[in-house]
C-alpha cells in the first residue's frame, strides 16, 4: 500500500510539474503584457511595474523565480488586485464555488443512481425509456445552455427564483440544476447498464433462491456491485463540476473562483491564471487519487501487491 500511495503522489507531484510549466510558457507566448490595458502610461512608471512584478527579467529566469516561489507554496500577487496574494483571492472565493459543486455532486449522485436502478428494475417500460431520454437531453445540452434556459424560464418569465447572487438556500436550485444535468445522464446510464448485468448474474439468482426479499437482494447484493462504475466516475465528475462551474457562475452573477478565473485571463493576470490553473489541478489530481483508494476498500476483489492494483 505504501508503495502504491508513493507511486500515485509522485505522479501527481510530476503532473503537476509539466501543467505548470506549459502554462507559464503559454501565457508568456500570449502577445501583451497585464498593463497593456492600462490608460495613459508613461513608459518610466510602466517599466517601475514590470520591475517590481519581474517581468523586466528573461523568460526563463523568471520562470526559475516562479517554481522556486510554487516548491515554498508561494503563488505570488496578483498583477491587477492591489496588494492582494493569489492564495488570499482563492480562499476567499473558493468557499462558493464549493458549496454549489458539493450540492451539486451529492443531488447527481442520488439522483442519477435512483434513474438508473429505476430504469434497469423496468426494462424497456416507460420508465426506462423516460429516463433514458432524459439522459440522453442531458448529455447533449451544455451546462451554460441549460443554465441560461432556466435562468429565463424559472427568474424572468415566472419569477419563482432569483435571477443571480447567492443570498439563500433557494438559490442554489438553478445553478445546482445546471451543473447536475450532465452527471445525472452519465450517472443514470451507467447505473442502469450495470444494474442490468448484476441482476441477472448467477449469485443474484441465488439469493432469490434463499428467499431473500427484493429489497436486500437490490441494496445488498445488486447495488454493492452496480455502484462500482459510478464510484469510477465520481472522482473526475466531483473535480469536473467544481471547476467546470466557472461559465455557470458567471451566468447567476455568483461571487465563486469561476469569476476571478475569467476576470484574470481577461487581465492578462499571469500570476493568478496559474494558481488558479495549479489549483484547479490538484483538486481533479486528489479527486482521481481518492477514487483509486475508494474503489481498492469497495472491491474486495481488488488487491495491492507489489505497488500494483489487481483484481
Amino acid at each position: 500500500m505504501v508503495r502504491y500511495l508513493g507511486g500515485k503522489i509522485i505522479n501527481i507531484v510530476v503532473s503537476l510539474l509539466i501543467l505548470a510549466t506549459a502554462t507559464f510558457f503559454l501565457m508568456k507566448a500570449v502577445p501583451g503584457d497585464p498593463f497593456t490595458q492600462e490608460k495613459a502610461i508613461p513608459p518610466e512608471i510602466k517599466a517601475n511595474i514590470m520591475a517590481h512584478y519581474g517581468l523586466d527579467k528573461p523568460i526563463g529566469e523568471q520562470y526559475i523565480i516562479y517554481m522556486k516561489k510554487l516548491f515554498q507554496l508561494d503563488l505570488g500577487l496578483s498583477m491587477k488586485s492591489q496588494n492582494r496574494t493569489v492564495t488570499s483571492i482563492i480562499t476567499d472565493s473558493f468557499g462558493t464555488s464549493f458549496k454549489i459543486g458539493l450540492v451539486a455532486v451529492i443531488v447527481s449522485l442520488i439522483v442519477g443512481v435512483y434513474l438508473g436502478m429505476m430504469a434497469a428494475l423496468k426494462h424497456r417500460k416507460l420508465i426506462d425509456n423516460g429516463a433514458m431520454t432524459l439522459a440522453v437531453i442531458g448529455i447533449s445540452i451544455p451546462n451554460f445552455v441549460i443554465g441560461a434556459m432556466v435562468q429565463y424560464l424559472l427568474a424572468v418569465k415566472f419569477p419563482i427564483f432569483h435571477v443571480a447572487g447567492l443570498d439563500g438556500p433557494l438559490d442554489y436550485v438553478l445553478p445546482v440544476f445546471a451543473l447536475s444535468t450532465l452527471p445525472v445522464a452519465f450517472i443514470s446510464r451507467l447505473t442502469r447498464s450495470t444494474m442490468l448485468e448484476v441482476l441477472t448474474s448467477d449469485y443474484i439468482r441465488t439469493a432469490k433462491a434463499k428467499g431473500l426479499t427484493p429489497s436486500a437482494i437490490l441494496w445488498q447484493h445488486g447495488l454493492r456491485n452496480g455502484i462500482l462504475p459510478v464510484v469510477t466516475y465520481l472522482g473526475p465528475m466531483t473535480a469536473n463540476i467544481i471547476t467546470g462551474s466557472v461559465v455557470v457562475e458567471q451566468i447567476f452573477g455568483l461571487p465563486g473562483l469561476g469569476a476571478h478565473f475569467v476576470e484574470s485571463i481577461t487581465n492578462r493576470d499571469y500570476t493568478l491564471i496559474m494558481g488558479i490553473t495549479i489549483f484547479y489541478a490538484v483538486i481533479l489530481m486528489a479527486a482521481r487519487f481518492l477514487t483509486d483508494l475508494a474503489y481498492i476498500f469497495i472491491d474486495p476483489r481488488i488487491k495491492i501487491s507489489g505497488g500494483v492494483v489487481k483484481s
